[in-house]
């Protein structure tokens, strides 16, 4: 079989009422002159939205396409085993000019039975914000649901939701039930199980340009809102130069952080999965046993699970998101 090499593919870009240019002005993206684009697909499992290798002789081939030929070489024999042709995590940038609506997202258990999907765990990265910018996540306090709903129903949902100020170099991880909301001035690089599934709860009363509000999904997010409080949100963690650093290991994804101003060796005997890596600051040459390739800010790489052994040659100072499944 043909020898696999780290892909890159071309990413989905959508508009979104809260969007702005940052993929642009920030991340060096053509867009297309795309305007308000929100969200940036990178890679994507998700049917309807999968996306297309653009580098190398596998260009123009589908991620599904490619789990198909190669199954275990790509994605990890374990993970082709419980997930098949299904592509288990989603990576996306988000570019929030407008502060996003407050939502929630479904477990596996929850999805299977509404949705026959799986739920949806998530992490955020924050990449950019400006001064004084807040994303909402959880509760101030433990709230009944009866409390919620009225709360809710007179429009005063904010008095009980907690926010954060955040600045770059935050991580939030965000599993299925914690209600959240992106604020406004904020650049996010997003992980989370492949899923679409969002229940949207409130959306500060916005319409469209017709004039049309967006759909709200009040019942269905009922049964799936943790409305406990916790005493921590952000994901606590020390940046060190040259060594890894773990920010999220769930039972969905493991997520850690590279930063590095010299080369990095990187043995992935012991994982069987593939491995992405997420352009956050800097360059890097990606050596691997059939190759090289470059990542850059606001790039992403699938590394197959077939490539066990690879080097990070940074070109300056780098930062680097590597995500793997347990």
């Amino acid at each position: 079989m043909t020898r696999l090499y780290p892909l890159s593919f071309r990413p989905i870009y959508k508009t979104k009422i809260w969007g702005n240019e940052r993929f642009r002005n920030v991340l060096g993206k053509d867009t297309g002159g795309l305007k308000k684009t929100g969200e940036s697909w990178e890679i994507s499992g998700v049917t309807g939205d999968i996306t297309v290798v653009r580098n190398g002789f596998l260009a123009g081939n589908d991620l599904q396409e490619l789990i198909e030929v190669y199954m275990g070489d790509l994605v990890g024999d374990k993970v082709y085993e419980k997930y098949g042709i299904e592509f288990p995590i989603l990576v996306k940038f988000i570019d929030a000019d407008d502060i996003l609506s407050v939502q929630v997202h479904p477990d596996d258990e929850l999805a299977r039975k509404r949705h026959n999907a799986y739920g949806k765990a998530e992490m955020w990265y924050v990449m950019q914000s400006d001064p004084g910018a807040e994303i909402i996540v959880g509760f101030e306090r433990d709230v009944t649901r009866q409390e919620y709903m009225e709360y809710l129903r007179t429009k005063r949902l904010r008095e009980i939701l907690h926010s954060e100020t955040v600045t770059t170099g935050d991580v939030f991880y965000l599993p299925p039930g914690r209600i959240h909301a992106i604020g406004a001035g904020i650049l996010v690089a997003e992980i989370s199980q492949t899923s679409d599934i969002t229940y949207r709860i409130y959306d500060w009363d916005r319409v469209d340009d017709r004039g049309r509000s967006r759909e709200l999904h009040t019942e269905l997010a009922l049964d799936a809102i943790d409305y406990h409080s916790y005493p921590q949100y952000k994901t606590p963690y020390t940046d060190r130069l040259n060594e890894p650093v773990e920010l999220v290991a769930s039972d969905h994804f493991h997520t850690r952080l590279l930063h590095f101003d010299r080369p990095l060796d990187r043995d992935h005997y012991e994982l069987d999965s593939f491995v992405i890596y997420i352009g956050l600051e800097g360059e890097t040459v990606v050596e691997h046993e059939n190759g090289t390739e470059t990542i850059r800010k606001g790039e992403t790489l699938l590394v197959p699970a077939v490539l066990k052994d690879i080097r990070l040659v940074p070109q300056q100072e780098t930062r680097l998101l590597e995500v793997f499944l347990p």
